[in-house]
């Protein structure tokens, strides 16, 4: 595939891209000559980035709505709460198999950009194709609710692989102390990557190969954020957005808050969506580079004040290609006239704020299963 007439999308340098398979083949300042076994699209100035990671979620609650109406002092106090407050919503989606919970959560961060979600929890039950559901780490809840976390944590079988653990998710003493429980108890140093830290300290940081930062999440429960701005020199910033438990099912308003705080730069932000969460993850995508993975966004270029506004402006309605392994799993209506070798009947085609996408697989099929368990089930796209 040939992707000519693009523009970087924080700088706009100009690019041009061959993919081959699953991998990108050029990366050229020029125009690149069509060739006859290869699908060319003329993208017309419009934006290209490497696909999202996204660092945390939990695919299978992803049917929930936000629940909770009040400020909470720590996740303990807030999972207690609903669990009391709102039994009836909960078991509502829960009754719905968690296999379909899980396709839905997948859809939920395709639609978005997203090309690599990192799942907090059990491993999936269907692999899928759409996107990298990346599994590779053990997930460990927390140190309040993880069961036998301190087993979990030393088991000399897994002294190599990442821990993926809810820490610091608070804003007393205590979901400070945690942070330290946490530590002491990594008895084996293996590589830890706490997610949230709004109690987490910059020498507490040090600990961590990385830390998944979820803004949205940590206002609507906490009213407060993991200081990011103070612990990005001591560990890696990764960016998540937890489940739609605690906030929006779109990521670029996680994004776009993220940037309101001022905590991290634009660019900082922008790796950690991407080069940071690759080498975080040790995964060979992350950037527009020869040989890396095709998972490649494209977007319409809003023409806002400057480059960076335009890529931060972005939402769902306006990306135009998602590809992941070199195989295109999105595109906008307004492709189709140039993608002669597409069979559009591979793909559902869905609006999203009034634009239409073709999206692979039949979501329409799944959104129709979910309502049979849970009538009340809302989607964003129509």
């Amino acid at each position: 595939m040939i992707l000519n007439n693009l523009g970087t999308a924080l700088q706009g340098d100009p690019v041009h891209i061959r993919a081959i398979n699953d991998k990108i083949a050029e990366v050229s300042a020029s125009p690149l000559v069509s060739m006859p076994d290869l699908l060319s699209l003329d993208l017309n100035g419009a934006l290209v980035f490497p696909g999202l990671i996204n660092s945390h979620d939990h695919l299978d609650f992803n049917l929930f709505p936000a629940l909770g109406d009040k400020t909470y002092n720590d996740y303990t106090e807030w999972g207690n709460y609903i669990h009391q407050n709102y039994k009836e919503e909960i078991d509502k989606v829960l009754k719905i198999p968690v296999g379909l919970r899980e396709a839905w959560g997948i859809y939920k961060n395709l639609l978005c950009g997203v090309t690599t979600v990192v799942n907090h929890g059990e491993k999936i039950k269907k692999p899928t194709n759409l996107i990298t559901v990346h599994e590779d780490c053990q997930s460990i809840h927390s140190v309040q609710f993880g069961k036998k976390w301190k087993l979990s944590l030393n088991n000399p079988l897994k002294k190599n692989v990442p821990a993926a653990i809810h820490t610091g998710e608070g804003t007393t003493v205590s979901a400070t102390r945690e942070i330290d429980t946490l530590s002491k108890w990594n008895l084996l140093k293996r590589p830890v990557i706490g997610v949230h830290g709004v109690a987490m300290s910059a020498k507490q940081a040090k600990e961590f190969k990385a830390l998944i930062w979820c803004p949205e999440s940590n206002y609507f429960m906490l009213d407060q954020t993991a200081p990011v701005n103070l612990l990005k020199a001591h560990t890696a910033i990764l960016f998540g957005t937890d489940s739609t438990l605690t906030g929006n099912w779109n990521i670029w308003e996680h994004i776009r808050l993220a940037r309101k705080t001022g905590y991290l730069t634009d660019q900082e932000i922008f790796d950690s969506l991407t080069t940071n969460a690759a080498l975080a993850w040790k995964l060979q995508s992350g950037a527009i580079a020869q040989y890396k993975q095709a998972d490649l966004v494209i977007a319409r270029n809003k023409n806002a004040t400057s480059v960076p506004d335009a890529f931060f402006s972005i939402g769902p309605e306006d990306l135009l290609l998602v590809l992941h392994n070199g195989h295109i799993s999105l595109f906008d209506e307004e492709l189709l006239p140039q993608l002669k070798n597409i069979d559009p009947s591979d793909y559902s085609r869905v609006s999203i704020q009034g634009a239409f996408k073709y999206v692979a697989g039949d979501v329409q099929q799944l959104m129709d299963e979910i309502r049979n368990y849970y009538p009340e089930a809302s989607f964003p796209v129509t």
